[in-house]
């Protein structure tokens, strides 16, 4: 029986992660309380999210607050509070910040592993970060290969 992961989390609550994530991002529903099946977090979109690709995960995002624009297949998107997209596994794609404040989101990751990407992410620090602070994709790939996820090669800012 599943019922020992029920999950009830109050407004502004976040489940607890192994390491700390930024201001902005809050996992609701890991990995593991789904038994692999999905993440769910709540994100606030500061920087620019590069062209990558998802090779195992079909990735669900809902406007909660603000704007914000998806890249999928030539064609740019401009999506407002309460629309969504589903960004199927497989296929690149990118996410722009386009209102301020920014864009504040549900993010659904199916099967799970995006918030575990993100933990080893953040875990990594400046193992991960050009010398001017910027990360830099190659060796963000390298973490995003156990998730079957990688970036186009190149850097991307944090501010």
């Amino acid at each position: 029986m599943s019922a020992d992961r029920f999950v009830l989390l109050q407004p502004g609550q976040t489940r607890q992660t192994r390491v700390p994530l930024p201001p902005g991002f809050g996992v609701k529903v890991a990995t593991s309380d789904s038994e692999g099946r999905l993440a769910v977090l709540e994100n606030r979109l500061d920087v620019d999210i590069p062209r990558h690709v998802h090779e195992l995960m079909d990735e669900f995002v809902y406007v909660l607050e603000g704007e914000m624009e998806v890249d999928f297949q030539d064609e740019t998107y401009r999506l407002t509070p309460g629309m969504c997209a589903l960004l199927p596994h497989g296929i690149p794609h990118a996410m722009r910040n386009a209102s301020q404040p920014p864009v504040r989101a549900l993010q659904i990751s199916t099967p799970g592993g995006w918030d575990q990407f993100m933990e080893d992410l953040f875990a990594a620090g400046n193992a991960v970060r050009t010398a001017e602070g910027a990360m830099d994709l190659e060796k963000v790939n390298v973490i995003g290969e156990r998730y079957g996820m990688r970036y186009v090669t190149g850097t991307m800012a944090l501010d």
